[in-house]
């Protein structure tokens, strides 16, 4: 998350910095976790009885996951305590006297860099299995699902970029502004399923898992939603939600609970949340107030929690390393299923008692490998070296260049030419901002 994911808990049990709020930093690490872990859940590989491979979305099929997840998405909350440090990062930007497009820069150059190595380790696997001849349709297969996270990075930086302009508009219209963000999810929601009823004559238009029907229409709320849920953060930041009640707090959870199910029962929108992420609905936006009040309920234990220093140990670890354990972790559960299919070991059938059990086992496993991995990858989230200010508007185009290509592979899949394509406008849009490994020679 930019200066929410990259600078995480980077300080030693003994030197917390005053004003520094570490329930933030368990909260990122937690829902990377989380992230992690549903992901296993949904990646259920094994063998058929006659030997042949089996993929499916295992948790997908249980009765009881369209529930839980109204809980376990925890995607708006990302954005929530993301507004509260895009909130604390512009004070302190305009304490030094930075502009908006210097604000923006740096958290492009912190998304873009680890996008750097991610988009070409895509670029390269998916052209070596082209040459190799493997399965089309199972590398898609797997493709889209490794490719699945990829959505975060340009909807995060999308509300970073605004963020400064967003203040401004907390500052002076306060609840106003999420009230309008959440009226224009609503109608983009209204216009998207009017034309996937075929009700604007323009015909029966699906709404797709990965390619562009109806979905088109949503696409707007990228911005509404998750600017919706960074407004949050902001009020979160100004500490509406800690001069509430306990009981105040409980009943909005409660209100945003029932409004969310009213809302999914009128039709259209999914039971399951995680279905509601693409393109993302006003359910989401109401799911981030509700994360926001849960998480104001808990900051007591969770800040008595950040006294002791093995919770704070385990949050600088993982912390410190958290986008690469976001944008690498679905691409190390592949390589460790692969292993596991290659070894002469019968794997557990999924859905079966052995492969939950074995789940949270694998869980740190993942995340242990990706920590070897990180050892090398962790310089891409450290802080670039920023040159010379860009001239005026190239700071916006470069998020553009950024953002575009990783639209399209949230729409339609990743594929070669896409992860080929967004490589090049990472490295493009580090180009336009000025943004550079370290600082150039001199003299």
């Amino acid at each position: 998350m930019v200066f929410a994911m990259s600078n995480v808990a980077a300080t030693p049990a003994r030197v917390v910095p005053a004003g520094r709020d570490l329930t933030l930093d368990l909260t990122r690490v937690a829902c990377v976790v989380l992230v992690v872990f549903v992901h296993i859940l949904f990646t259920g590989v094994g063998r058929r009885p006659d030997g042949s491979l089996l993929i499916e979305r295992t948790v997908e099929g249980q009765s009881w996951f369209d529930a839980a997840s109204w809980i376990l998405n925890i995607m708006p909350l990302f954005f929530v305590v993301g507004g509260f440090a895009a909130r604390a990062g512009w004070r302190s930007a305009e304490r030094r006297g930075d502009d908006a497009a210097g604000f923006v820069r740096l958290r492009l150059a912190r998304l873009a860099r680890p996008a750097v190595a991610v988009f070409m380790f895509f670029t390269i696997a998916l052209g070596a299995v082209r040459l190799l001849g493997f399965d089309p349709a199972l590398v898609d297969t797997i493709a889209i699902g490794v490719g699945s996270p990829l959505w975060f990075l340009a909807a995060y930086l999308i509300v970073q970029a605004l963020a400064p302009w967003m203040i401004g508009l907390h500052a002076r219209f306060g609840i106003r502004v999420p009230l309008v963000l959440l009226g224009g999810a609503l109608a983009t929601d209204a216009l998207r399923f009017l034309v996937a009823g075929g009700l604007l004559g323009l015909g029966h238009v699906p709404a797709t898992g990965y390619g562009i029907g109806s979905e088109l229409f949503g696409i707007p709320n990228v911005a509404f939603v998750w600017l919706f849920a960074q407004q949050a953060g902001f009020f979160l930041f100004d500490g509406w939600f800690a001069r509430r009640r306990a009981w105040q707090l409980l009943g909005l959870i409660a209100l945003g609970y029932l409004a969310i199910w009213g809302l999914v029962s009128l039709g259209g929108y999914s039971w399951n949340m995680l279905s509601n992420q693409w393109p993302p609905t006003a359910p989401l936006a109401l799911l981030a107030v509700v994360q926001a009040a849960a998480l104001t309920l808990l900051h007591r234990p969770l800040t008595a929690l950040m006294r002791t220093r093995v919770a704070q140990g385990a949050v600088l670890l993982i912390g410190s390393r958290l986008m690469t354990v976001y944008l690498w972790h679905l691409p190390m559960i592949m390589v460790l299923i692969g292993v596991q299919l290659l070894l002469p070991v019968p794997m557990p059938a999924p859905g079966s008692p052995l492969w939950w059990w074995t789940r949270l086992p694998f869980l740190l496993v993942v995340l242990a490998a990706v920590w070897v991995l990180s050892l090398w990858l962790v310089r891409y989230e450290q802080a670039p070296y920023l040159g010379a200010r860009p001239r005026t508007g190239a700071t916006a185009v470069a998020v553009a260049v950024f953002v575009l290509p990783i639209l399209a592979i949230t729409a339609y899949g990743l594929d070669l030419p896409l992860a080929a394509a967004a490589l090049v406008a990472s490295v493009l849009s580090l180009y336009l901002v000025g943004a550079y490994r370290r600082a150039p020679r001199t003299g």
